[in-house]
């Protein structure tokens, strides 16, 4: 039996919070695919997405003492892998698309096959294009609210933004990427 998010309850929460490594393995198992499918959609990359979940399960494991149980589990979560997604965002330099990656783009977009299925490196490509030119705050608020399907008080509570904030860069690398669409061919009119 897999375990889901229903199956984190009190007594797996306080079973961690006193060293029961079995009831941790029910918390990895549970949000380890959570924090690799945010991680991947920020970072772009498949190793570094893999570094963040062990880093993020790590820290977790440190500090479930410190846990508050105000603050739901996957929140808490979220906002660890958040933080270390944050800080290689900041030390590594803005990833520019390749000329092939725009190429490929271009060309899927205008593409008449709505069936057509992305596989892992060209839905790479896409989402490389596509953020190439966010900032990491804004592409960790897009990320949480569009491919996380989170509200802005949930953004708030893992990022420590306030609204105002979240919807500033919300808008901002919504128009970036609009701008990043049309550059590609994308919505263009007439």
């Amino acid at each position: 039996m897999t375990p889901s998010m229903n199956i984190i309850n009190n007594d797996i929460i306080e079973r961690c919070r006193c060293g029961d490594q079995a009831a941790f393995r029910w918390v990895v198992q549970t949000y380890q695919q959570m924090v690799f499918t945010l991680a991947f959609r920020l970072l772009c990359d498949e190793e570094e997405a893999k570094d963040v979940v062990q880093e993020t399960m790590i820290k977790v494991w440190v500090n479930f003492a410190s846990y508050n149980h105000r603050q739901s589990l996957r929140n808490w979560i979220y906002t660890i892998a958040i933080r270390l997604c944050f800080d290689r965002l900041k030390s590594k330099a803005s990833v520019e698309p390749l000329p092939e990656d725009e190429e490929y783009f271009s060309q899927y977009v205008s593409d008449s096959d709505t069936e057509r299925e992305l596989e892992n490196r060209e839905l790479l490509s896409v989402i490389k294009t596509l953020v190439s030119q966010l900032s990491p705050k804004q592409r960790i608020v897009f990320a949480l609210v569009h491919l996380e399907n989170l509200d802005t008080e949930e953004v708030g509570q893992i990022t420590g933004m306030d609204a105002a904030k979240i919807k500033s860069n919300l808008y901002v690398a919504r128009k970036t990427i609009r701008e990043q669409l049309k550059q590609l061919g994308y919505g263009k009119d007439g």
